[in-house]
């Protein structure tokens, strides 16, 4: 890619935006002219809002060179937070790479709920990059909580995001399989397992290849995970505690069916702000223990 031709600081941004825009057309459902903003800002390592900075002499073969590897990579369907190295969530940045979920507007069901009750010790099962159990220290001062995921990958990442986030000291992670090698209890677990049945794979957007496929499927029904973490749980929920799981937007009524089972009370599904099932919510009951003798 060149700006040959611009003569002013203003056309070659035009021209390098209306490349950029070009290259990506053939992605459907996304606003190509804001990614290659995106991109171009990325690859000149400025704000997307200050692009209107750059001198003509800022476009050098070698910007509009890293400008070009960026666009081939979106080309291919690599996600922009894998691209730019982050994704937004709750009002902050997160650092993404490739070896954790692309954190979701979704998601974010997740969090109101959390934080409609009140918690002091999370559990965040399959932590992933962290986006969950970090925004719900940061909301809750007083809060700590415990990340576990199977990637030592995943939890490098997520290490990270709490050291940049100021939390480091109230956020614990271990490399392990759901609960195994946990004794404590806590008021609040939750998880974004894998829930995407396997015969589902192949139908999903091109960018959720780039996504370690182990955060996504089960490589089963989909609620193989559920099974785990519901009937899990209740032996690491203190008395009145709560069990809170990101769904498929068909899978409500079968994991709410299993937190009942499991025992739990006042279970519920959230809808999200499109109005698909998203979250199952659900109570610890109350632990009846005789009345000691006289």
């Amino acid at each position: 890619m060149n700006v040959a031709g611009a003569k002013t600081a203003g056309q070659a941004l035009a021209i390098a935006l209306s490349q950029g825009a070009q290259r990506l057309s053939d992605i459907p459902g996304i606003d190509h002219a804001r990614e290659a903003r995106l991109l171009l800002a990325h690859a000149a390592d400025l704000p997307h809002d200050r692009l209107h900075d750059l001198a003509l002499d800022d476009f050098t073969p070698d910007l509009m060179d890293r400008y070009s590897a960026l666009l081939a990579r979106r080309a291919a369907r690599a996600p922009m937070s894998h691209i730019l190295g982050r994704r937004m969530f709750w009002g902050r940045n997160f650092a993404v790479t490739p070896d954790v979920l692309d954190p979701r507007p979704e998601t974010e069901t997740l969090i109101e709920a959390a934080l409609s009750v009140p918690y002091r010790k999370v559990l965040d099962l399959g932590v992933g990059s962290g986006a969950i159990l970090l925004t719900l220290l940061i909301e809750n001062a007083l809060a700590k909580g415990l990340g576990t995921d199977v990637s030592g990958a995943a939890i490098a990442v997520a290490q990270r995001n709490a050291d940049a986030l100021d939390v480091g000291a109230r956020a614990r992670f271990r490399t392990t399989h759901w609960f195994d090698g946990i004794e404590e209890r806590f008021d609040l677990i939750v998880s974004n397992p894998p829930y995407i049945a396997a015969e589902e794979m192949a139908g999903l957007a091109p960018e959720l290849a780039h996504e370690p496929r182990i955060a996504l499927t089960d490589e089963a029904d989909g609620l193989s995970a559920y099974r785990e973490v519901v009937s899990g749980a209740p032996a690491h929920l203190e008395e009145g505690g709560r069990l809170m799981v990101e769904i498929g937007a068909a899978q409500g009524h079968a994991v709410a069916q299993l937190f009942t089972d499991a025992g739990f009370r006042g279970t519920r599904i959230l809808r999200d702000m499109d109005g698909r099932d998203r979250v199952v919510t659900g109570r610890m009951r109350p632990i009846h223990r005789p009345f000691p003798k006289d």
